[in-house]
């Protein structure tokens, strides 16, 4: 796609690549979990009525929501480098786990992103009937993934402003609708359920995907401006935005129209504008969703492609996976996840929504597990950000979305099962061949010191990750007065080099 350069070069260059700030990261953290209200109709349907949907997009947020985003939070300005959870489990359980969560919190992503240009299509075809046919819609897909990758190849600050300017678009015809549904609401329609017609599957698998992915963003915390205090304030307005999306189109729409349930099913938002505001609001609502497929597959590309080039970074990958372009960006590893992307786009928006939320399941309770090690057994590490909670009750903390994260995986077909546990297994080989092609020198690795920020902690040495070695040593920046103490506690239990 263009000139490589180096990392060094990159560094030189912070004024042409400038990091990320708060709200191109609310923005991309926005597209990383939500984009809208687009595809939370399901909720209805599947729910039996507006009450479940209402009251779980009220509720899921506390159990689920804020948790997630609150461990994100504490790790991500811990370990503030690309890569984001696969160091918090590298650091908690060693590298070969590190690289699991890796390998399936990328296939979750990448089947997740093959959902958009598919979306984008469907929306546009409501007007623009030639793109059922096969001869127009094979073409489109590809110009649309093929456009949007090299979107991302041109720099992620590129990325973060289009994103914001994509969320005003995409929002804005839903506070339109809301302000003039306000004559016409009943409060009485939100409590309307039909308990024989809920699909609970459906139901729990709607709420998870809509509101999952918080950690996503911690994968280019590298490229973030001042991330320990960046990212707290952006996962806040993340959070905030993400359920106003959710609650007042729907609120709204429920509460103004007695449509029934049945009807509520993905695009319905735009027969609700019509019906609301008349047919400019639907080709308005039309319109904001098209183009927030757009955000969502920049958003996701983004944090895949850093996510790659950090476990190279870190020695999991081969090196050419963290070779820049001129911009800054991953360029192999965003034409890796654009390949990826490409090849998973026949699969039905179903099949593909079970799969990912199943692999992201196990991702996440892989990374509870680490947040809860790293507070027992590394207590003195330099957090700038740390839950306030003391050590028994972070751990309580993670109960409810840890219990959640079970049902949705119970709640699987057997068909899942089987194609997550071939993604699983294939991880597991993947590893120890990597480990082997690095011994051998069959493939060029690399492991790249990662410096501590100094916000408050002064950056004495870094994290270090080594295929060979079952365990990470962790060496981590502390104030002053106890950096003897603290390093002596990190390194009691690590293998020396």
């Amino acid at each position: 796609m263009g000139e490589e350069v180096s990392d060094d070069d990159i560094n030189n260059n912070n004024k042409s690549n400038p990091k990320l700030t708060i709200f191109p990261l609310i923005a991309l953290i926005f597209y990383e979990v939500s984009g809208g209200p687009f595809g939370v109709e399901d909720s209805v349907r599947a729910g039996g009525g507006p009450l479940l949907s209402l009251i779980g997009f009220f509720f899921f947020p506390l159990i689920w929501s804020i948790p997630e985003a609150l461990i994100t939070a504490e790790l991500a300005t811990t370990f503030p480098h690309n890569g984001g959870y696969v160091l918090w489990i590298s650091s908690a359980f060693g590298p070969f786990w590190g690289f699991q969560e890796g390998f399936w919190k990328w296939f979750s992503g990448v089947m997740d992103n093959a959902l958009y240009p598919v979306l984008f299509l469907d929306y546009l075809k409501r007007s623009f009937p030639i793109f059922n046919l096969i001869i127009a819609r094979i073409p489109a897909l590809l110009t649309i993934t093929f456009s949007l990758t090299y979107l991302n190849y041109r720099g992620l600050h590129i990325v973060g402003f289009s994103t914001v300017l994509l969320a005003l678009f995409s929002l804005s015809p839903f506070l339109i609708m809301a302000l003039l549904s306000i004559p016409k609401l009943s409060p009485r329609r939100w409590l309307v359920v039909d308990f024989h017609k809920v699909d609970w599957r459906g139901f729990f698998n709607n709420m998870f995907w809509n509101l999952n992915y918080w950690d996503k963003a911690s994968t280019l915390a590298g490229e973030v401006e001042n991330p320990s205090q960046t990212f707290p304030k952006a996962l806040f307005g993340g959070l905030v935005l993400v359920v106003s999306s959710y609650l007042i189109p729907l609120l709204a729409g429920t509460g103004a129209l007695s449509s029934s349930p049945s009807e509520w099913s993905d695009g319905y938002f735009a027969e609700v504008g019509m019906l609301i505001g008349g047919f400019w609001l639907k080709l308005w609502i039309q319109a904001a969703a098209a183009m927030s497929n757009l955000g969502l597959f920049e958003a996701e590309m983004s944090s895949d492609a850093f996510q790659l080039l950090g476990m190279s970074n870190m020695g999991l990958l081969p090196a050419i996976f963290s070779s820049r372009s001129k911009y800054g960006t991953p360029t192999v590893s965003i034409l890796f996840s654009a390949t990826g992307v490409i090849l998973l786009s026949w699969m039905s928006f179903q099949d593909i929504l079970e799969f990912l939320n199943f692999l992201y399941a196990i991702g996440m309770l892989l990374e509870f597990a680490a947040f809860i090690t790293l507070r027992l057994k590394k207590p003195n590490l330099c957090r700038p950000y740390r839950v306030p909670l003391q050590t028994f009750w972070a751990v309580m903390l993670c109960v409810p979305p840890s219990l959640l994260l079970i049902l949705v995986m119970c709640l699987a077909s057997l068909r899942t099962f089987f194609v997550s546990g071939a993604v699983v297994i294939v991880g597991f080989i993947l590893y120890p061949i990597l480990v082997q092609a690095k011994n051998k020198n069959w493939l060029l690795f690399e492991t790249e010191q990662l410096s501590s920020p100094s916000d408050g902690c002064h950056p004495i040495v870094s994290e270090l990750v080594d295929l060979e070695n079952k365990d990470a040593e962790l060496l981590v920046s502390s104030p002053l007065p106890i950096v003897e103490e603290e390093l002596s506690l990190l390194l009691s239990d690590s293998k020396p080099n």
